[in-house]
């Protein structure tokens, strides 16, 4: 770790806000905390008297328990609050839950919402330093820095590989956040899925959009699947769940195009046969539950460094 580094930020609402200095001082962050959860007894004190507010409009459990994990191992008072518990139920707006609650003096709000910028937004209107645990389809900072550091910790590196992501990118805020982090680290990224779940602009972000699943696979070094994602889908963008396992599933055959040593990465939940087969989510390339294990670490080093500890 560069013990000479100042990590400059009090929030942290997208990976579009991080520099490549500050992507890797946090998982240098997260690979010292990494260790805490291998212990016999998994707490430290780093955090003790902390207060963090876990604010979830939207339904979760690796997220949600994740940060809720990592608080508790660095012994901060932690406190859920769902929408269906909220007194959004009761009309309140998002602002005035802001205000109620940093009327309250917590220390890091952790917030999931069902709009892009709700966090921004929160981040205005609080003395806390906020967290994105995902906002609508815009990013998922976080998710995208645990992709980043298991990568890492498999490959050596974060540049000059060559990544790509199948599925329904239009309403993945996963895959936006994954798009900016590996090519800000020099790395190239590629993505496919149905033309109606591609959205425009996706160059922009760095992206180059392929025109079938054998291109965007072959010679990959990682081959991300994004789950389906109906709750955001309005109108009917696929015809079935068995069409799309049919022309966009990644199987063990396909995987032969991709090089020998690539990985198999999955935010979750996994739709099995659906994406991803089970031969491959279960298979010696899947790092699923690596993410799993990296996304508690991650979640410490960033409720640590937005304290003002870095």
């Amino acid at each position: 770790m560069n013990t000479g580094y100042f990590f400059p930020h009090r929030h942290i609402l997208g990976i579009d806000h991080l520099s490549r200095e500050d992507i890797l001082y946090i998982l240098d962050t997260a690979e010292s905390f990494k260790e805490i959860s291998a212990r016999p007894i998994k707490k430290v004190p780093t955090l003790r008297g902390h207060t963090i507010i876990n604010l979830f409009f939207e339904p979760s459990t690796r997220t949600r328990l994740s940060f809720e994990v990592a608080a508790k191992r660095m012994s901060a008072d932690t406190f859920n609050i769902s929408a269906s518990t909220s007194s959004a139920t009761k009309g309140e707006t998002l602002i005035d839950t802001a205000r109620n609650i940093s009327a309250m003096h917590p220390d890091i709000i952790i917030i999931r919402h069902s709009f892009s910028g709700a966090p921004h937004m929160l981040a205005r209107y609080v003395d806390a330093a906020v967290i994105n645990a995902g906002d609508g389809a815009h990013e998922h900072p976080s998710q995208g820095l645990l992709d980043m550091m298991t990568v890492k910790e498999h490959k050596g590196r974060l540049h000059d590989l060559k990544v790509a992501i199948v599925g329904d990118i239009l309403h993945s805020r996963v895959a936006h956040s994954a798009i900016q982090g590996f090519t800000r680290m020099g790395s190239s990224v590629q993505v496919y899925g149905p033309s109606t779940l591609i959205p425009k602009g996706l160059e922009q972000l760095g992206a180059r959009v392929c025109t079938s699943l054998e291109e965007v696979v072959r010679d990959a070094d990682i081959v991300m699947t994004l789950r389906i994602q109906k709750e955001r889908q309005n109108d009917p963008l696929l015809p079935s769940f068995r069409e799309y396992s049919r022309q966009f599933g990644v199987t063990k055959q396909l995987m032969g195009l991709a090089k020998p040593d690539a990985l198999v990465m999955h935010p979750g939940p996994v739709n099995r046969g659906v994406e991803l087969m089970p031969e491959v989510a279960d298979s010696s390339q899947s790092v699923i539950l690596n993410q799993v294990t990296n996304g508690v670490a991650v979640r410490m080093a960033l409720l640590y460094l937005v304290m003002g500890n870095g």
